[in-house]
């Protein structure tokens, strides 16, 4: 495995463009209550608790925080299509946990908190790289039930950051993203169709999609 700054180097130099694990796929959401049917957005979604953090690891609070602090400060962000509900997408959502299982892993010691979580993220990584990695974890133009990613099994997603993320379902029906990363342990989806009815869709998962190798 490459060093921090290597990694850092590395994934700020990726391309940008516009754009089950602990439960089976059959698995509910740990969100909090979703939405009224129709186009209501993914950031929606994240917002719905405010924003805030809190003790709770399996909800989205520093997802939430990255994808607020991005748009904060690049507006005009291809991540702003998550605050568009009639865009569709389907987005792979990070849980806390998964957050800071990815701050372990870039500066060697655990956060104990959420906020803490984020700021070690955003200390090593940067608003740029951020972004990157929130578009890795979008595919847009297609809203993906759990049942449809079931049957995808061996498919080749292609995200908003331009890379691309394979899904393989084991025989239990348990969803597993590989990315770019072939060293640290793939993600799996622990929670199934947050947003059902709208365009935009997600799907949790136990840790953080990478675009590179860290």
């Amino acid at each position: 495995m490459s060093t921090t700054t290597r990694s850092i180097a590395a994934l700020a130099a990726t391309t940008l463009v516009t754009a089950c694990g602990l439960v089976g796929m059959t698995g509910s959401a740990q969100a909090a209550p979703a939405p009224e049917r129709g186009v209501s957005s993914l950031a929606d979604v994240l917002a719905a608790d405010g924003h805030e953090y809190d003790s709770n690891w399996k909800d989205f609070d520093i997802l939430d925080a990255a994808v607020t602090t991005v748009l904060g400060a690049k507006p005009d962000s291809p991540v702003a299509v998550l605050a568009d509900g009639n865009v569709k997408l389907t987005a792979f959502a990070p849980t806390d946990r998964a957050f800071q299982r990815l701050a372990s892993a870039l500066t060697g010691s655990t956060p104990a908190t959420e906020e803490e979580t984020f700021n070690a993220i955003a200390g090593a990584a940067g608003v740029d790289i951020v972004e990157t990695v929130l578009l890795y974890h979008v595919v847009p133009g297609k809203t993906l039930t759990a049942k449809k990613v079931l049957k995808a099994d061996g498919a080749k997603l292609t995200t908003a950051q331009g890379g691309k993320i394979t899904v393989k379902v084991s025989k239990k029906k348990v969803v597993t993203l590989v990315d770019a990363d072939p060293d640290l342990r793939n993600p799996r989806v622990v929670a199934v169709d947050i947003n059902k009815g709208n365009p935009q869709i997600a799907h949790a998962i136990d840790r953080v999609l990478l675009p590179i190798d860290v």
